[in-house]
């Protein structure tokens, strides 16, 4: 299965919205959640020279309506990255409510990084009313596109649903658990890789083999999908 899983990561690092090039302001997102930005700041390099790179090159407060329109006709990586200059405040101040109704727009195209980004915003209330149900909705569809920072959060998700829940739910929810953080840590996210070799010592052998096969049933899978064009 590490095999399996190693060409898994290749094929992930090779897609549009790859973890490789974007760094998190802290590998694990408990107890302050940080949102996920891209390296280099405020827009990718390919816009430097674009279109997209001069209509961004002012705050984004300060960006006419028109122009403001425009993005939404544009590609989820401009969205994406219009939401975090609301985020986190370029030449003005933060804007969370901006920044959550772009992140919502590129993660409605199947932006990774957008879907994670917003499941933080409804965990800790920024921009939108706080709400546990849509922050794991985000979280899950950011992990089933093969985000570590998703796959991590669902990880937590589903632990903490083992030691929650009903005694009778408690291994589903830790075969789940292991699961995505057995993915994430795969991709090199450090906070998985102690996560999921602890969560182990509380799981039954057969639990692990179940989570083990789970996890190579997610690789197959996500190998067999073409990549996005």
């Amino acid at each position: 299965m590490a095999a399996m899983i190693g060409r898994w990561k290749r094929r992930s690092e090779g897609r549009n919205h790859r973890l490789a090039g974007w760094n998190f302001s802290g590998d694990s997102i408990h107890p302050q959640m940080r949102l996920a930005f891209p390296a280099k700041q405020p827009m990718l390099a390919i816009m430097e020279k674009s279109f997209l790179g001069r209509m961004f090159s002012s705050p984004p407060k300060s960006q006419p309506a028109a122009v403001l329109a425009e993005v939404d006709y544009l590609d989820a990586e401009a969205q994406f990255n219009l939401g975090l200059q609301f985020a986190i405040g370029v030449g003005e101040a933060q804007d969370y409510a901006q920044a959550a109704e772009w992140y919502r727009k590129a993660a409605e195209q199947n932006h990774s990084l957008a879907q994670l980004n917003l499941g933080i915003m409804y965990a800790q209330g920024q921009g939108v009313a706080q709400d546990d149900a849509q922050s794991v909705v985000w979280f899950r569809r950011s992990a089933n596109l093969g985000d570590a920072g998703g796959q991590y959060n669902m990880g937590r998700n589903r632990q903490r649903a083992s030691m929650d829940g009903s005694p009778a739910d408690a291994p589903e929810a830790r075969i789940e658990a292991y699961k995505w953080y057995q993915l994430s840590a795969a991709q090199g996210y450090k906070a998985s890789v102690g996560a999921y070799a602890t969560l182990t010592f509380k799981m039954t052998r057969a639990e692990v083999t179940e989570a083990n096969k789970r996890v190579a049933s997610f690789v197959a899978a996500s190998a067999a999908k073409p990549l996005p064009a």
